[in-house]
């Protein structure tokens, strides 16, 4: 084998092993399992982890007998993430649907067990109160479409312990909430007429990572009777449209996605400068 073989060879090792570790548990990975992973001898794959390890990469945990990814890879990949960040490639979708719809546009994330609107008009009337406000997941159209596509293991945590914010907020018991996501699922979409504004209506669909799970939504928010019929059957086509081609270029080390607030703060705080 050649220097440049052995090379390419070594580099997607590296790559793999990356990977690997992006896939375990916060416990980390041995090194047995690296290298039955990799394919390679313990020996060899011990040679790579040192490499990483020395470039800041990968850190060892549990007294050296495991691996995992190093706080400063996460740090180097948000900061890949930030010039095209959720807020600028969602900004178009943003504009042609408020253009095309003629309704008010939002787009929601998921921070923990909370929403938080990144974008939209301003002033802003809608649950969150204004950019940077946040709401439990369940309450409005967007959040409970962000709530109704997670994992189920994720939803449930979070219906246990959302419900009594919940009920505290909404009319819905337990049975209707449930009812209520399991429709969201299975047609794609949260419609209803909320009752924060007399007259007003929302539609939401969420907006999934690469993984299939919800992280954001773009929610519609438009008068009652604008939200029926075939014209809601075509607002949702339009909002899904747009909700993959985001989904598809998201970047799952997007600081906005993480943190959303402290996301919100910083970008706040930049144009204050300008």
């Amino acid at each position: 084998m050649d220097e440049d073989t052995r090379q390419i060879s070594s580099a997607r090792r590296t790559l793999i092993i990356l990977k690997a570790l992006g896939a375990a548990d916060a416990a980390g990975m041995r090194l047995i399992d690296v290298a039955k992973e990799v394919g390679c001898n313990q020996p060899t794959a011990h040679r790579t982890m040192q490499d990483l390890v020395a470039e800041g990469f990968v850190e060892q945990v549990s007294g050296g007998k495991r691996y995992r990814l190093s706080l400063e890879f996460f740090v180097m990949a948000a900061r890949a993430g930030r010039s095209d960040g959720l807020r600028e490639l969602a900004r178009p979708a943003l504009l042609r649907l408020s253009s095309t719809l003629t309704d008010t546009i939002f787009l929601l994330v998921r921070s923990g067990y909370d929403a938080v609107c990144v974008e939209g008009p301003f002033p802003i009337r809608s649950f969150t109160g204004d950019i940077g406000g946040k709401v439990p997941l369940g309450i409005g159209q967007g959040s409970t479409a962000i709530l109704a596509n997670l994992p189920e293991a994720e939803r449930e945590a979070v219906i246990r312990f959302n419900m009594p914010r919940l009920l505290d907020r909404s009319h819905l018991d337990e049975a209707s909430f449930r009812l209520l996501l399991a429709n969201a699922r299975e047609q794609g979409f949260v419609s209803f007429n909320a009752g924060l504004i007399p007259g007003m209506a929302g539609v939401a669909v969420a907006v999934c990572d690469a993984n299939g799970t919800a992280v954001a939504a773009l929610s519609v928010g438009t008068l009652a009777e604008r939200a029926e019929g075939e014209r809601l059957q075509a607002m949702v086509d339009i909002l899904s449209a747009e909700a993959r081609e985001l989904g598809r270029r998201i970047n799952p080390f997007d600081p906005a996605l993480r943190s959303p607030s402290r996301s919100l703060s910083y970008v706040q705080a930049q144009n204050r400068l300008r």
